[in-house]
């Protein structure tokens, strides 16, 4: 069977993530199983999902995939390089593809840019920028002009620039995926490719509900979520426990964060006072550093993520929702990957050391999380521990 992996937050599932996996099985076989690797509770952009992991994953399941796995936070929570490594990393457990949507549609200039800027020579120009005070996001661009010329125009749009990033973590690990890409094409916010994410969140946050904007199963899931009393979710409704949170946090946790250099640690232990969170990260924000990467650096220090969590591989799978072909590739996985596969949540209490370490944290996480839910009869703790993955 062949098998195709996307890393993924699907936060929300929109038409344009239904398309991407069709079109991926267009170019792989449409017998190709699709395995996803999505960011659990808490995403990239350093942000609380607006539907918790396992509903976010259904959803998934239910509109084309067939087995969803756990990205866990202190990864989801990781720069660019991190977010990539760690998704491939999981990957390479299940597939023989990765697939993943870019704005230029070309694997091989995407593959030329990704070899150019891991050079030697492209590193040192970086750092040379750096030295001048530049974000790490203008110095690397510089440099890659530097070496690329004009085709260094690949890397300024960011699904490019996060395929790349794809490739490169394929490359470092010497993993045997074969990355592929699909032309994102249209408009996002236009009625043919329906809302993005973003649009989306924004919809259901004013109290809309953009269900015709949504593939129909996804819509379904979401909605019994918001019925249940458990969307959407964002930052704002945890503000008062993240705060109490920063507050509460020694000079030690600031130090321990990942990025936490040039002073950042102490830019955020000085913030942590502000009344709101907006007025914290406007304290911390300089033309240095990109408002996501403190955003990334806010939710790690509430959830007591430190540089040490990520500094290697996930220790473990974590299964969030699957059908049966994915039942079976989780069976065929267990019989040749090392890394434990966790699909009953109690069977976390055997993990070895680390990796227990590593669920634990998440557990904390999820309880940090559901203090987002809108009602109150949802936000008990210790619902990492008797939620199963949903079977589909």
């Amino acid at each position: 069977m062949i098998t195709a992996g996307i890393i993924c937050e699907y936060n929300p599932m929109h038409l344009g993530h239904v398309k991407h996996i069709e079109q991926t099985r267009r170019e792989l076989g449409e017998e190709c199983a699709v395995v996803c690797v999505m960011s659990g509770n808490f995403v990239q952009r350093g942000d609380f999902a607006v539907f918790c992991k396992h509903a976010r994953a259904e959803a998934a399941v239910r509109s084309g995939a067939d087995l969803v796995i756990e990205l866990p936070s202190p990864y989801a929570l990781s720069s660019a390089e991190g977010f990539a490594r760690a998704g491939v990393f999981l990957l390479n457990c299940f597939c023989d593809y990765i697939s993943f949507g870019s704005e230029v549609g070309d694997i091989a200039e995407l593959i030329d840019a990704a070899d150019a800027i891991s050079t030697e020579e492209a590193d040192a120009l970086t750092k040379q920028w750096l030295e001048k005070g530049l974000p790490y996001a203008t110095a690397r661009q510089k440099a890659a002009e530097a070496v690329l010329g004009p085709r260094a125009e690949v890397l300024l749009t960011p699904n490019n620039l996060l395929g790349i990033e794809y490739i490169k973590a394929v490359a470092e690990l010497e993993a045997p995926l074969k990355p592929i890409t699909v032309k994102r094409i249209g408009d996002p916010h236009d009625s043919a490719s329906g809302c993005s994410g973003s649009a989306l969140r924004k919809m259901l946050y004013s109290g809309e509900m953009p269900w015709e904007h949504m593939p129909q199963k996804a819509a379904k899931v979401f909605a019994a979520e918001i019925a249940a009393g458990r969307g959407p979710v964002s930052m704002k409704s945890a503000e008062l426990a993240i705060l109490s949170r920063l507050r509460e946090a020694a000079p030690e946790r600031f130090a321990a964060l990942p990025g936490a250099t040039e002073g950042l640690d102490r830019r955020f232990l000085r913030a942590a006072a502000r009344p709101t969170v907006e007025a914290i990260l406007q304290d911390v924000k300089t033309k240095r550093y990109a408002m996501s990467r403190l955003r990334r650096m806010l939710m790690c220090a509430c959830l007591g993520i430190t540089a040490e969590d990520v500094s290697q591989t996930p220790p473990y799978i974590r299964a969030l929702a699957f059908n049966r072909t994915g039942a079976k590739l989780l069976r065929e996985a267990r019989e040749k990957s090392d890394l434990p596969i966790i699909t009953k949540p109690a069977s976390a209490h055997e993990l070895p050391a680390r990796a227990k370490t590593l669920f634990l944290k998440e557990a904390a996480a999820t309880d940090f999380y559901a203090l987002a839910y809108p009602e109150a009869h949802c936000r008990s703790g210790g619902q990492e521990w008797t939620t199963s993955p949903r079977i589909i």
